[in-house]
């Protein structure tokens, strides 16, 4: 018998950041043959059609407001009326209206992908404690913990008191062979993305990706830029993203003298071939889970500086696949993006180590595979196969 397996996320549909992304390539790649998926993560319309023709079927719940008890009521019927076996969440909305829907509608087992914790959102402090309340009262309704990192292991264990027979790490990944740097198409990108955004072929290119918001760091960034300027004035900074912190980034960049060397580009799709049109990839964030296009911009052996933080120097080994510095601190980002311009050879060592790393640690379909088997451990735990097999 088929195990029915129901993966929920919240947000605005057009709102497709890692969460949602790594859910699409597991529900895309996980086997057909042995479950059947539903969704109701909030995809944007032509994401759902993709997994449509895959044989997934899409639900849909209103889980726009904070406490809705139609919406919890809604999905409690879906799960119900799909008989679903699993429950799959991430993120804090779709977490709690997931566990209290579950154990309305007697679902045997309950799994919450954790990113980053509650406490760490960017939300006010009273929100900050609803959040931390409701997570609190409802995680023992979770049966399985899949964490991306080995800080976020230790922080459910030692701080959320978890027992660690219910926290598994599953690092996030990628699709390494579309990630390849030396496909035809990628480096004919590099030439267009480079001519559409003003930037000639010679010119240093120092790019930084991702939601403009104050995990990201980027304003350190901005700040390293006029030292970086000093040993190579035709350098280009791109900003690559959308987010709350635009305007503020933009007048920190006015303040820096140097605007006219940034470039925010908003949001792009094409990050493959943003990331072929730069030299070095900055990563001068503050808070972070494991972000992905940190695995990207490795599978594309692009030499990266990064702030040494919690989920990036786990996967980020400094002065083999990547140098680190400290966060807050634009002279040393400075610093360690002049020495990778300043040395070819070791700014091709590096990336061409990050590939390999990415290779062995960081593929979809390792990431499938774990995943499958926290699924199967679950359910062949005592008792729990009878459950399935019984209905």
């Amino acid at each position: 018998m088929k195990v029915n397996i129901l993966y929920v996320m919240a947000g605005k549909p057009s709102d497709f950041g890692g969460g949602k992304r790594v859910f699409m390539q597991i529900i895309k790649n996980i086997n057909k043959n042995h479950y059947n998926i539903f969704s109701c993560c909030s995809f944007p319309k032509n994401r759902e059609e993709e997994l449509h023709k895959l044989g997934v079927t899409i639900r849909r719940v209103d889980m726009s407001r904070k406490m809705n008890l139609n919406s919890i009521l809604s999905l409690m019927r879906i799960m119900r009326n799909d008989n679903i076996h699993i429950v799959h969440s991430q993120g804090a909305l779709a977490d709690l209206f997931s566990r209290i829907s579950s154990a309305l509608a007697g679902v045997p087992f309950v799994i919450t992908s954790v990113a980053m914790l509650v406490e760490r959102y960017d939300v006010s402090k009273l929100k900050k404690m609803i959040y931390i309340g409701i997570d609190r009262l409802f995680e023992k309704t979770v049966d399985k913990f899949i964490v991306v990192s080995d800080a976020l292991n230790r922080a459910l264990i030692e701080r959320h008191n978890i027992s660690h027979h219910k926290v598994v790490k599953v690092y996030n990944g990628i699709e390494i062979d579309e990630y390849k740097p030396d496909l035809k198409e990628i480096k004919n990108k590099k030439l267009e993305v480079r001519r559409e955004l003003g930037i000639k072929n010679d010119m240093p290119v120092i790019g930084a990706i991702g939601r403009l918001v104050w995990q990201k760091g980027f304003e350190y960034l901005i700040e390293a830029v006029p030292e970086v300027l000093k040993k190579y004035p035709d350098a280009r900074f791109l900003i690559v993203g959308e987010g709350p912190l635009k305007d503020k980034l933009k007048l920190i960049s006015e303040r820096t003298n140097a605007a006219d060397r940034i470039v925010f580009t908003g949001f792009r799709s094409d990050v493959k071939e943003i990331l072929a049109s730069i030299d070095v990839l900055a990563m001068p964030s503050l808070l972070e889970g494991l972000p992905i296009v940190l695995l990207e911009a490795m599978a594309m052996a692009k030499p990266i500086v990064a702030t040494k933080i919690e989920g990036i120097s786990e996967v980020l080994v400094s002065d083999k696949t990547g140098l680190l510095v400290p966060a807050k601190n634009p002279i040393a980002l400075a610093g360690a993006i002049t020495e990778i311009l300043n040395d070819k050879t070791k700014a091709i060592l590096l990336g061409q180590n990050a590939r390999k790393m990415a290779e062995e640690y960081f593929s979809v379909k390792k990431m499938v595979e774990q995943t499958e088997l926290v699924y199967e451990k679950l359910l062949n735990e005592k008792n729990n196969a009878d459950i399935i097999n019984s209905e």
